[in-house]
């Protein structure tokens, strides 16, 4: 056990086994770390996956619950995130058991990044997550003293002020939809739906699309899928389900979204159904994007789903139990790991000079990288019973490991 400075509160590092994760592991992870907050006691954790070229990278979530299985299991993902897209870099996450809209939250935010600082100085490259937006962490950041979440890469270029500028510049890049920090996870989601559209032969604006979802991940897949010219029928947050059969008004109703993602339902037209939020999952569509939490898809209700083709645009959506259920019955599942690996994809494209603050660049780059892969796995899934999840582990090959890394 290593104890940090009293005042950071303790933290933990070790190998113990945890319970069965949701995807299960062939190795142990390079590190798991939990402390407990001092004033709150609120339990956070880091768990390292893989190291690549000393830097491991993933987001930072906060949510009541939030479990040391599901960190690890996050952790895994941005592994394979980072292998799938080729980036020179290993997968990491945090986590922290408190709740987001607590008045207290910036506060246990910023303790666990001030305890988990040696990771964040050098080898840990975090970001926004459920709970946790980018503005917020940035705000931490600078408060102590790194600037900004992607600290540990930025320190490690030839030139950190001019890196620092083109990514704060890309981050807040005005895009179609919003930020281009904001909605590039989600226009790649979308991309990958519309890549499967594609290679199913359907007409994309008979293709319907439920989401589970509407924070920057689920409100940009939305957003994008609509301005394609699907109909998206559903639209799933805290308070429920918004269902219209001849479809949404997407960008209207994103417009009303409070800071916890939460539409007005003072301005949802009255055509529209208020439904149950469990109601989404079992939506007569086409296409259905689990975009809210872990999990949400498991044995007791994946039978209840219909879609043909399921896309995580959460990390970990679907449980291994749900996934092969739905796979006997012929529904796709397009893993997190390539579905929503855009946004940190797009992350290290910035930081290693690849994209810039053009919106149109990032968007051509991620659109074709996307429709690549997508339209490869499925190609291979229709000539075979595996879930598509194993013939993406077998499509990764071998890492290289990246001994020198060059950020400009």
């Amino acid at each position: 056990m290593t104890i940090a400075d009293p005042s950071l509160g303790r933290i933990v590092s070790g190998r113990q086994q945890p319970s069965t994760p949701a995807h299960a592991p062939a190795r142990e992870p390079y590190l798991r770390m939990s402390w407990t907050d001092p004033e709150t006691g609120a339990v956070g954790h880091l768990v390292v996956d893989t190291l690549v070229s000393g830097l491991a990278t993933g987001g930072t979530r906060m949510r009541a619950g939030c479990t040391l299985r599901e960190v690890e299991d996050l952790a895994r993902g941005m592994s394979n995130k980072t292998a799938t897209f080729d980036l020179p870099v290993g997968g990491a996450k945090g986590g922290i058991d408190f709740d987001p809209k607590d008045s207290r939250a910036y506060g246990v935010l910023t303790r666990f990044c001030e305890a988990m600082r040696p990771w964040l100085d050098r080898h840990w490259v975090t970001a926004e997550d459920l709970g946790v937006p980018q503005h917020l962490i940035d705000d931490v950041f600078d408060d102590l003293g790194m600037g900004q979440s992607y600290h540990a890469a930025i320190s490690r270029s030839a030139d950190p002020a001019r890196t620092t500028d083109r990514v704060r510049a890309g981050l807040h890049a005005t895009a179609p939809g919003g930020p281009l920090g904001d909605v590039i996870g989600g226009y790649g989601v979308a991309q990958a739906c519309l890549a499967a559209t594609e290679h199913r032969g359907w007409d994309v604006t008979h293709t319907t699309v439920a989401v589970q979802g509407v924070g920057t991940m689920g409100g940009g897949a939305a957003w994008y899928l609509h301005d394609a010219g699907t109909r998206v029928v559903a639209l799933a947050d805290a308070l429920g389900t918004l269902y219209d059969p001849t479809g949404l008004d997407v960008p209207a109703l994103l417009e009303t979204r409070n800071e916890y993602g939460e539409i007005d339902r003072d301005r949802v037209p009255a055509s529209v159904h208020l439904l149950p939020r469990e109601a989404v999952l079992s939506a007569n569509v086409d296409i259905l994007i689990p975009a809210a939490v872990s999990y949400a898809i498991t044995a007791d209700n994946c039978d209840g789903v219909t879609a043909s083709l399921v896309v995580e645009a959460a990390n970990a959506a679907t449980t291994p139990d749900a996934e092969a259920g739905l796979t006997r019955r012929g529904i796709a599942v397009l893993p997190d790991f390539v579905a929503n690996a855009g946004a940190v994809a797009w992350a290290w494209w910035l930081l290693l000079g690849y994209v810039d603050d053009d919106p149109a660049v990032s968007f051509e780059r991620l659109g074709a990288e996307m429709r690549n892969r997508v339209s490869g796995l499925l190609y291979s899934w229709d000539l075979g019973e595996r879930p598509v999840r194993a013939v993406a582990h077998a499509a990764m090959g071998q890492r290289p490991m990246y001994a020198e890394i060059h950020i400009p």
